[in-house]
């Protein structure tokens, strides 16, 4: 069982940079990969960047350029660097670590909020 505590949300001008903290409780080493997910009001919750276990990172479109995601294996902390922040990166933030098709877990969620 890990459990996944994120930390770093919080309100920020338009502009502005956010770096958000997964805190693991177990080892995320084995994990597949770490990932960061989104989910605004009424909207469907998406993925906005992964990284596996070999360091190789994936982002969503909307936040290329702008978004970098790094894991700390030894700190089992997986980190969210956020910069040029919009209004539409308000969302909840969630953290989570992916084993396997049947095997995946998830914090409880960091909000961002983007407003001048």
């Amino acid at each position: 069982q890990v459990q996944l505590v994120e930390s770093g949300g919080g309100l920020v001008q338009p502009g502005g940079s956010l770096r958000l903290s997964c805190a693991a409780s177990g080892s995320i080493f084995s994990s597949n990969s770490m990932d960061w997910y989104r989910q605004a009001p009424g909207k469907e919750r998406e993925l906005v960047a992964t990284i596996t276990r070999n360091g190789n990172t994936n982002y969503a479109d909307s936040v290329k350029g702008r978004f970098t995601i790094s894991r700390d294996n030894v700190k089992n902390t997986v980190y969210l660097q956020m910069n040029s922040l919009k209004p539409e990166d308000t969302a909840v933030y969630y953290c989570s670590a992916y084993y396997s098709a049947v095997r995946r877990y998830w914090g409880q969620g960091t909000q961002v909020t983007v407003s001048s």
